[in-house]
């Protein structure tokens, strides 16, 4: 089976899952970030934009993948 077949490890399906959610409020993800991932933000956010070129995470979850990945060239852009 290829790479591309298998699910991502779980940790990495928790990580898209959390970006599925909205979060209300200044902090509120990040905090969601260290309790429910025992995570620090800045680790979070490096792993996040490795999996986003993981093609096992997009063929977990093609719509929040492309969305993110979608966001990430904008800010590029803008830099």
């Amino acid at each position: 089976m290829g790479r591309e077949r298998e699910l991502p490890a779980r940790r990495e399906r928790d990580i898209i899952a959390l970006e599925r959610r909205g979060f209300l409020g200044p902090g509120a993800k990040e905090r969601a970030i260290r309790e429910e991932l025992g995570l620090a933000p800045v680790r979070y956010y490096q792993l996040l934009n490795a999996l986003l070129d993981d093609p096992r995470a997009l063929a977990h979850d093609p719509v929040t993948v492309n969305r993110l990945r979608r966001v990430r060239a904008s800010r590029r852009t803008q830099r």
